[in-house]
């Protein structure tokens, strides 16, 4: 379940700043054509895997798998990394709220004890050599991720502003366009849309060039704190920022005071929606594209 650490009045945009290409992982799985990840007819029962740890011993974590059948959550081991499952007698999940819940209340669970390498919605395997053999044939990969997300966390930050408070702003502050707004408010004259078209231009460009100096402010208050960090695409007109950071687990009250002291700053010109801990979702992409191969 997402811990909101705070709804903040605050503000920020984003400054591209790239992610070490050793962060994330495609993960390609030749299978033959006796593939654990072939159709499983239905009722036939599977496991649900949440995702991938390293541990030397097996553990369990208790009957909270998906479903509401009370299935018990475990480790199936290859060596000294394990998937984190639970028995299925479901092939494909409807990704409902209260699955999508399940799914996220066993990932935080397991983030208590373990660095976690979250698998996506849905991934169901047939039984549990099957998933041992997927691991064996992946074993390097997942040994080199789980390694550079040892100990680290993500954290989400989203950052929201009024639009129609910034214009006004603007009109106060920028002289250019608050002679401009006069004028046209003082002439009602019959160019008066051409003149609005030219100042909605002159107050975007405005905008956007305040927005992108928020975001440049607030991602160099966090650099230092951060071990990398990852722009989304804003949801709606108000959003200006969508962002992922990594951050070791050891700093993560320093980058909660570093985010906090940001909003003070900013007061109620902008809102923060500042969430987490997650494991790496945006930090780690491991797909398992399965390559047919003949069993010749």
């Amino acid at each position: 379940m997402r811990a909101v650490k705070g709804l903040m009045p605050n503000k920020s945009k984003k400054t591209k700043r790239k992610i070490p290409k050793e962060v994330r992982e495609d993960v390609h799985v030749k299978m033959s054509d006796e593939s654990p990840l072939s159709d499983i007819p239905a009722g036939t029962g599977g496991r649900y895997v949440y995702g991938i740890v390293e541990s030397r011993e097996p553990a369990t974590f208790g009957k909270i798998g998906i479903g509401g059948a009370g299935e018990l959550v475990y480790m199936i081991k290859y060596l000294d990394i394990a998937a984190v499952v639970s028995n299925s007698t479901v092939f494909i999940f409807d990704p409902t709220r209260e699955n999508a819940l399940a799914h996220e209340h066993v990932i935080e669970t397991v983030m208590k004890g373990y660095t976690i390498i979250p698998m996506s919605f849905g991934t169901v395997f047939r039984t549990d050599d099957d998933i041992r053999e997927v691991l064996k044939s992946i074993y390097s990969s997942l040994k080199d991720v789980l390694n550079q997300m040892a100990g680290k966390l993500e954290f989400g930050l989203k950052v929201t502003w009024d639009r129609d408070q910034i214009i006004e702003e603007l009109k106060q502050e920028d002289e250019e366009i608050g002679r401009f707004h006069l004028e046209i408010v003082r002439k009602h004259l019959q160019s008066t849309y051409l003149a609005r078209m030219q100042l909605g231009r002159m107050i975007d460009k405005a905008m956007g060039e305040r927005s992108s100096q928020y975001v440049r402010e607030i991602y160099e208050s966090l650099r230092g704190v951060c071990v990398a960090s990852r722009d989304n695409q804003p949801i709606g007109d108000k959003m200006i920022m969508n962002a992922a950071f990594l951050v070791e687990r050891k700093r993560e009250a320093e980058f909660d005071g570093i985010v906090n002291k940001i909003a003070k700053k900013y007061g109620k010109r902008l809102k923060f929606k500042y969430t987490g801990p997650w494991p790496p979702y945006n930090f780690v992409n491991i797909r398992l594209k399965l390559e047919r191969v003949s069993s010749s």
